[in-house]
């Protein structure tokens, strides 16, 4: 299918259009929204910021990767650094949602392009943990999450230059999921929920990578959907079916009323059931090996080894 931003998002506002100038000092701040989608990895990179000229985070980056010849290309972050370049933005945060199983994140690579601060959640400790024993990484990999700037603990606040934002734990999809929620002075805040939810006609994420817990997503989902009803909500993929082109915002008030896993009424236990049957029917995801080995490093490669080259691992049997 063709997915309307296959182009990179730098065509595509989002729910909030891009702002031409930069507010009077008596202006309400507003979080302004620049959407980037990649079509090969279904996944949505955001830059959030305050105004042309301020400050920015930038929001679930991508480093393309092609598995069958293992080379690397900055195509979709340079998009991302090219519009931040553009508005003259002071980068201030590089936040990833959780450590990705379904593309590389290019944190690394933006860290050095544009400065900022590369931050996830805290429990990222719990998933390094995990995929040091499978990959068996080597022993200076140190699984205490130092190789992130930063670790948000659940309700943590922080700025993005004139906006205040403030971390949320959901875990289930993975025990290190973070939304960022962005709020606004007047208006509806803005949240980057990862993946926990879905567009209300694809629902939810799967729960079936190591540390995944149905019980958690939905208790997560919850959490996002008794926030007000206006608030927009910004997936981190989409996955349409045949005939809808891609999207990824919505509202509080849309999942509520039409997301086909966890609509008002829906129990707990009947989600659990579902999500279960859906995870135990699901492929691999095709990037996971190379993913998890550089985004449990704040998307740096391994090490390189004694000829200078780098390497990535494929445990046998273990997944």
């Amino acid at each position: 299918m063709t997915a309307t931003a296959t182009a990179t998002a730098t065509a595509t506002a989002t729910a909030t259009a891009t702002a031409t100038a930069a507010p009077s000092p008596s202006a309400t701040p507003q979080p302004q929204v620049q959407a980037f989608f990649d079509p090969a990895t279904w996944t949505v990179s955001y830059v959030v910021f305050d105004h042309p000229g301020g400050h920015a985070a930038l929001v679930d980056s991508v480093l393309d990767f092609d598995p069958q010849s293992g080379r690397t290309s900055t195509r979709s972050a340079d998009a991302m650094a090219d519009f931040v370049r553009a508005q003259a933005l002071t980068v201030q945060w590089i936040l990833e949602t959780h450590a990705h199983a379904d593309h590389l994140s290019a944190a690394h690579y933006l860290r050095k392009q544009l400065g900022g601060r590369i931050a996830i959640g805290a429990a990222i400790t719990d998933v390094q943990n995990v995929f040091k024993g499978i990959f068996h990484l080597e022993p200076e990999f140190q699984p205490d999450g130092r190789q992130f700037d930063h670790l948000f603990h659940d309700g943590e606040a922080f700025a993005i230059g004139d906006l205040q934002a403030r971390a949320l734990a959901v875990p289930g999809h993975t025990p290190a999921c973070m939304a960022y929620q962005v709020d606004a002075a007047q208006g509806p805040a803005a949240v980057f929920v990862g993946d926990t939810l879905f567009m209300p006609d694809v629902g939810t994420a799967r729960c079936d990578f190591p540390g995944g817990n149905a019980h958690q997503l939905y208790a997560s989902v919850h959490r996002l959907l008794d926030l007000p009803a206006d608030t927009r909500l910004y997936m981190c993929h989409d996955y349409p079916p045949e005939g809808r082109e891609a999207q990824w915002v919505s509202t509080v008030a849309e999942q509520r009323a039409r997301n086909i896993h966890v609509h008002d009424g829906v129990a707990e236990a009947d989600f659990v059931t579902l999500r279960r049957r859906r995870d135990a029917g699901l492929a691999v995801p095709k990037l996971i090996l190379p993913s998890v080995q550089v985004n449990i490093r704040a998307g740096e490669m391994p090490p390189a080894e004694a000829n200078g080259r780098v390497y990535l691992k494929v445990p046998v049997d273990v997944l």
